[in-house]
């Protein structure tokens, strides 16, 4: 089975990854789904220098005319960014039909995860993880993200769960599934835009290079899956857990009224949540990606020196 027959991987990711170089994963659905043009390829290629400046090469993931690629050039983030929402939001049931047919895809954090796996990258920054929905236990909607992170064994640094999850059964979700979730920083899972949830990790963790030990532990016990790493907001971009709850609340009934449902209801939830904050809520979003993306790098560097 050739699974890599499908795969594209740019020269400078592919030298990096044979010399046993640090290489943090970058998704693409955060450029055609989760920001407008053209703050989205503007924040696109300032978190692939962010990565660089912090010692490691950055490969943004997207599937381009039915073709993984594993590393993306400038104008394929400009052209990701102008074609927007036109892109299909590509989750693992959909990879074999967009290969097929040749098809472009925007990779969420599942399928970011098995082409980085794919290409042997071992660390992805991102914003937020998928989770259990509010309402799950009727209607079932429960983001493939969190079965991803139970079987590939890749390190997500994200800011959290988004907050219109239900955050308490992500957590035992994800604990079922065999998931170390750690704090970076902190004893309490971050809930996106702001940095306390009420809800415990399993470890805190205070260095790049401690969590960089334990994944070394983690992949040389053979164990399957990834592991969660939750690097809360920067507090100056945090915004007032009140405002954000109210903003939600809002957007959730909003959802609900539209019978919106499936892989539209993140990207409306969260459009509704900027529109209701006045753009707050996307300064903070482009924020706390960049804060990942220093925490990748720096862990995968680390990793690289162990």
């Amino acid at each position: 089975m050739d699974m890599h027959k499908y795969l594209d991987i740019a020269p400078e990711v592919a030298q990096a990854i044979a010399q046993g170089r640090p290489v943090v994963a970058l998704e693409s659905t955060i450029i055609s789904h989760g920001m407008p043009y053209p703050q989205n390829v503007e924040t696109a290629l300032n978190v692939e220098r962010i990565v660089r400046e912090n010692g490691a090469v950055p490969a943004t993931i997207a599937i381009i005319g039915g073709r993984l690629k594993a590393g993306l050039s400038p104008e394929q983030i400009e052209y990701f960014g102008k074609k927007g929402q036109a892109i299909t939001k590509a989750s693992r049931r959909d990879l074999a039909v967009l290969c097929a047919r040749g098809m472009d895809g925007a990779t969420t954090v599942t399928t970011t995860m098995i082409i980085a796996h794919m290409a042997g990258i071992r660390f992805f920054a991102t914003g937020g993880i998928g989770g259990v929905h509010r309402g799950a236990e009727t209607t079932m909607d429960i983001s493939a993200d969190l079965e991803e992170l139970g079987q590939t064994p890749v390190m997500v640094v994200c800011a959290g769960a988004k907050s219109i999850l239900d955050l308490g059964l992500t957590l035992e979700y994800l604990e079922t599934k065999g998931v170390p979730v750690i704090g970076y920083g902190t004893d309490e899972l971050p809930a996106f835009y702001t940095r306390r949830s009420g809800f415990g990790v399993d470890y805190r963790v205070d260095s790049p290079e401690e969590l960089a030990r334990i994944f070394k532990a983690h992949n040389d016990l053979g164990l399957k899956g990834g592991m969660l790493v939750t690097d809360p907001i920067p507090e100056e971009y945090a915004m007032p857990k009140e405002v954000i709850d109210q903003a939600i609340d809002q957007a959730l009934a909003e959802c609900k009224a539209q019978a919106i449902h499936g892989k539209q209801t993140t990207p409306f939830l969260l459009a509704r949540v900027a529109e209701l904050t006045g753009g707050d809520s996307l300064a903070s979003n482009i924020r706390l990606v960049y804060n990942n993306a220093t925490l990748a790098a720096k862990t995968a560097a680390a990793y690289c020196q162990e």
